[in-house]
Formats: C-alpha cells, sequence, structure tokens
C-alpha cells in the first residue's frame, strides 16, 4: 500500500521542513544524475537552501560552467530572436548592450578564476571548488611538467648531434 499524495504547501514545522528538504534534495539529485546516465543529456542544477547554501550538481565536475554557458548563448540567441521580429533597429543597440553586458560578466568570472589559480581569494570557495581548483591546478602542473620534459629532450637530442657532428668533421 503506497502513501496518499502529499498536499504542497509550505511545510510549518522547521525541523520537519529541513529533514524534507535534505531528502528531497538527495533525490532530485539523484533524479538529475539518472537522466544525465540514462538519456546521456548534459544536466545543470542549482538548489539554495532558506540558508543560501548551494547545492549543485552537473553531469561533469567541470561542466557547470560550460552548461551556463551554453544556456546563455541559448537564451540570448532566443532573446534576440524576439527582438529582432518586433524592434530591429531598437534592438540592435539593445543586443550591443546585452553583449557587452555579457562580456564584462565573462571578464569578471575569468579575473575571479585567474585569482583563484594565483591562490588569491580562496576564501570564498567552498571544499568542492577547492578540490576542483585543485584537480586544474594539478592538470595543468602535468601538461607543463610534460611540455618542459618534451623540450628537454629535444634539446638534448639536438646537443647529442651536435657533439656527434662535431666529432666526426
Amino acid at each position: 500500500m503506497g502513501r496518499g499524495r502529499v498536499q504542497l504547501r509550505r511545510i510549518e514545522n522547521k525541523i520537519n521542513r529541513q529533514v524534507t528538504f535534505s531528502k528531497r534534495r538527495s533525490g532530485l539529485l539523484k533524479k538529475a544524475h539518472e537522466i544525465s546516465v540514462l538519456c546521456d543529456a548534459e544536466v545543470a542544477l542549482i538548489v539554495f537552501s532558506t540558508k543560501g547554501k548551494l547545492f549543485e550538481y552537473s553531469t561533469d565536475s567541470c561542466s557547470m560552467e560550460r552548461i551556463l554557458e551554453r544556456y546563455e548563448r541559448y537564451s540570448y540567441a532566443e532573446s534576440l530572436l524576439c527582438l529582432t521580429c518586433t524592434h530591429p533597429v531598437v534592438n540592435l543597440q539593445g543586443s550591443w548592450t546585452l553583449e557587452y553586458a555579457k562580456l564584462k560578466a565573462r571578464i569578471e568570472v575569468l579575473q575571479k578564476n585567474l585569482r583563484h589559480y594565483n591562490g588569491q581569494d580562496l576564501d570564498s570557495l567552498s571544499l568542492r571548488e577547492l578540490q576542483n581548483l585543485e584537480q586544474q591546478l594539478d592538470s595543468a602542473l602535468k601538461h607543463i611538467r610534460s611540455r618542459k620534459n618534451q623540450l628537454m629532450y629535444e634539446s638534448i637530442t639536438d646537443l647529442q648531434k651536435k657533439v656527434k657532428a662535431s666529432l666526426t668533421s
């Protein structure tokens, strides 16, 4: 025998409300994961608790930003279609203003990321964000070491060729 239909209204008891939020949040995150795996869909889920705590899920560890950028591009394109249909001349300037605002916001995000990569302004980051930043830095460090080793190997090879050439001549 299943449970009856739950009436959707605010739960007045603060403790019951928190317990329900926690259970439903985990269920929602589970469903987001399931739809991403089963349907090969890109999913981004953002939930803020009443206390302002952030809970998020994205298909891959670093794809939240990519999915949000994709969403912005899509909604921007949709808004441009609507704007150009109604007021093409007025909306051309509006689209440039919107583009400027988007680029300015993008620059701020990139500057914030650069500060984080330099080890600055880390106090505002959550544990998950710090772990993600650490992974990105580890990956970058491995790439840099690989490139350095490749250049050193090429340099050594060139020097060995020059030594052989000087000995044979």
